[in-house]
């Protein structure tokens, strides 16, 4: 009876860094030496991280790419063999491709046939599609590659099957989106129904720029059945036994990852995020905003758990407008995080600015003008810190506030990352309850006081919005969903809320193209995924 021993290498790579991500395929490979393993297999990308976007139309960069390939075929002469992916150019074509390594050498490389085109994905702008993969005959065994979207297309499974493939391998660099882990699973069983063949999926884990990748990798059963289940936004490495018996190759049953709750699931996305954001930009500490509201709680929350309590520092910037529970909540939510609070505040600024614009507005700034003046001012403050003491950082605010242009340019906006950028506010009251279940940070006002900005006496956010239960629901719809206004009102939704609300979706889209980046949660986040003109006279 045939065996086999294969790795998966869920690794966190670095987008760029070539050498880094040589060293930690290197270090793996040790480890599947000491395992006794056949073969390892990482994911899409490995040697350049993903997406590497236009780096890969720098010669140098693809040249760099290329020859690390062939830097580490030099450890295989007598260990496993490597199934990997990376770049190649061939007769002045990109391809992105997948290498199998062994004794010392590339034994054959496969181009991506399937390139995605939408959402995050272009890389029809940057590679060419190869032609339809064939089997790998490598110790006696026909292997079928799938290239990450070659799996989501049901022609190359199939192709590999007609052509005698007896086991599929799909390397991936596919990213987090709430719901995509059952939608790859559901995926991957229906290839393994198709074809009747067992299926391992390698997918990379790590933060990139607003793409989290969550890893997840799996094995499956000719029957679809779940053999081996990686962790969760974590790097993890499995060694997996397989035999070969009448029916084909069976895994052996190991590990499998424990299950998330939504809530933890999207927390987790939030940390691993913030934390490779941070320190694949070379900072180790940020400095947050803190107001005694909800968003400024959470986000320091998820820099604790992100970078330690050390390594964050929250600044409170009260005006005459900031109530005594504001101040009491901050300073109560910090204690508990372990996080130093300084108190600056903004209220002498605040009358330089009066004396400095009376001249030219024949009075002071009122209404909006002198509303807006405040977060500038905070912004002024905590990017001076951030200047001062090299840290990045953080703003706070939410995805139903930037839906709606509830947010300040260059004020509450300003900052090189946002957390919670792609969370709509009732989901930030539901994160913020899972996280108090491990461990009461977040004082309970802070979850049941109104909202409000503090800009002016008695204010709350619903002064100016619908209750953020109705704005978000409408927001589902147009933004997630794509609905136009008739098909919302059809859902017995207020039909002057939604018009206003799809006015001002519309009309903010000037602030968000000037907004931070932030970690993508949904399907269809600001930027990543949703790409609107800023001049437009459509208004849905």
């Amino acid at each position: 009876m045939a065996a086999l021993t294969i790795v998966l290498a869920q690794c966190n790579f670095t987008v760029g860094d070539i050498t880094a991500n040589s060293a930690r395929i290197a270090m793996c490979y040790e480890r599947a030496v000491e395992a006794r393993a056949d073969l390892i297999v990482f994911s899409e990308m490995a040697i350049t991280g993903y997406p590497p976007e236009d780096l890969v139309l720098r010669e140098r960069f693809r040249q760099t790419a290329m020859d690390a390939v062939n830097q580490l075929a030099a450890l295989t002469t007598q260990g496993p063999a490597i199934l990997m992916g990376g770049l190649w150019c061939e007769s002045d074509m990109l391809y992105n491709a997948a290498f199998l390594i062994e004794g010392g050498h590339i034994v054959t490389r496969q181009h991506k046939h399937h390139l995605p085109n939408y959402g995050v994905f272009d890389e029809k702008r940057l590679f060419a599609k190869g032609p339809m993969h064939e089997p790998i005959r490598w110790r006696g065994i026909q292997l079928g590659i799938l290239i990450c979207e070659d799996m989501w297309e049901a022609d190359v499974a199939g192709h590999l099957k007609s052509r005698g493939a007896e086991l599929l391998i799909s390397i991936n660099a596919s990213p987090y989106e709430m719901g995509k882990a059952k939608q790859r699973h559901a995926v991957g069983v229906q290839r393994t129904h198709e074809t009747s063949l067992p299926l391992i999926y390698v997918n990379q884990v790590g933060g990139q720029d607003e793409l989290v990748f969550d890893g997840r990798s799996f094995v499956l059963s000719r029957q679809g059945d779940v053999c081996v289940g990686l962790g969760a936004f974590e790097e993890d490495f499995a060694v997996t036994r397989w035999q070969k018996e009448q029916t084909g190759w069976v895994c052996e049953m190991g590990k499998d990852a424990p299950h998330l709750s939504d809530e933890e699931t999207i927390y987790r996305a939030l940390v691993l995020g913030l934390r490779d954001f941070v320190h694949k930009n070379g900072f180790t500490d940020v400095v947050l905003g803190m107001s005694g509201g909800i968003d400024s709680a959470l986000s320091a929350a998820v820099a604790v758990d992100a970078l330690g309590s050390d390594q964050v520092l929250a600044v409170m910037m009260p005006s005459p407008f900031t109530s005594q529970d504001s101040l009491e909540d901050a300073a109560e939510c910090c204690k508990r995080l372990n996080v130093r609070l300084d108190t600056i505040s903004i209220e002498a600024a605040m009358k330089a600015f009066d004396a400095m614009l009376t001249p030219l507005f024949g009075e002071p700034p009122s209404g909006v003008t002198a509303e807006n003046i405040q977060p500038r001012l905070r912004g002024s403050v905590l990017m001076a810190i951030s200047n001062k003491e090299g840290l990045l950082l953080l703003t706070t605010g939410n995805k139903s506030e930037m839906s709606v242009g509830y947010a300040t340019l260059y004020g509450d906006m300003c900052g090189g990352y946002s957390v919670l950028k792609d969370i709509y506010k009732t989901t930030v009251y539901k994160i913020a309850r899972w996280r108090n279940l491990r461990k009461e940070v977040i004082p309970e006002r802070i979850l049941t006081k109104p909202p409000t900005a503090e800009l002016k006496p008695n204010q709350t956010d619903q002064d100016s919005l619908p209750s953020y239960e109705v704005l978000d629901a409408i927001l589902l719809r147009l933004v997630e969903y794509q609905q136009s206004v008739e098909e919302v009102v059809a859902e017995r939704f207020d039909r002057a809320t939604v018009q206003r609300v799809a006015r001002l979706l519309f009309g903010a889209e000037y602030k968000r193209r000037q907004a931070p980046p932030g970690v993508k949660i949904t399907g269809m986040s600001f930027g990543r995924d949703r790409r609107y003109p800023i001049t437009s006279g459509w208004r849905g």
